[in-house]
């Protein structure tokens, strides 16, 4: 059986749970609620995992802070016996605007704190990303308010709709493969 690793990045605690850099773990739980599985707090993070079309979805929401999710990731990584092609990384983007879906086989950490991380702790920046976009409409010198703030009213009109298309490009990575996927919901 294939299995797949899906990190939604993010900060744990309640004053992070509804901000910007969070995105990962909203994406990764609307999927898990979507699957009728519940997380459970394990090693540097909380887990969870279901079946689909004779493939193993292992949802992670490090435990571990931004800064050192590259430890959760390569700790799964190795105790679920996963090859890096199947991992996808969930994570916010400023370069893009609020709500666009980008993905990609591999990049740079674009100055994002747990990319940088990841790319760090796995030596190589080749690895599937979802990006999603929060936009950058912050003041000079306000990046990290902005980041960790919470969504204003207009992005909450549209956001419960975007996290629903990024867990189903969440299902299509897995069942159709990454260019198909890529083709499939990029700028959608």
């Amino acid at each position: 059986m294939k299995k797949f690793l899906i990190v939604g990045l993010g900060n744990i605690g309640s004053e992070y749970a509804e901000t910007r850099h969070n995105i990962g773990f909203k994406v990764v739980e609307k999927l898990a609620r979507d699957k009728s599985v519940n997380f459970e707090t394990g090693k540097l993070g909380s887990t969870t995992s279901f079946r689909f079309k004779g493939r193993t979805f292992i949802l992670l929401k490090p435990s571990t802070y931004m800064n050192l999710s590259g430890k959760a990731v390569r700790y799964w990584l190795d105790k679920e016996k996963i090859n890096i092609d199947n991992l996808l990384v969930i994570t916010d983007d400023l370069n893009l605007p609020f709500g666009t879906i980008r993905m990609k086989a591999k990049g740079s950490d674009g100055g994002h704190n747990g990319l940088k991380s990841l790319q760090e702790i796995l030596m190589t920046n080749k690895y599937p990303r979802f990006r999603f976009g929060i936009s950058s409409e912050f003041g000079k010198g306000r990046q990290v308010d902005y980041v960790l703030g919470k969504w204003n009213s207009q992005e909450l009109e549209t956001l419960e709709e975007r996290i629903k298309i990024g867990s189903e490009l969440i299902i299509s990575f897995g069942t159709e493969g990454l260019a198909n996927t890529m083709n499939k919901f990029n700028g959608k």
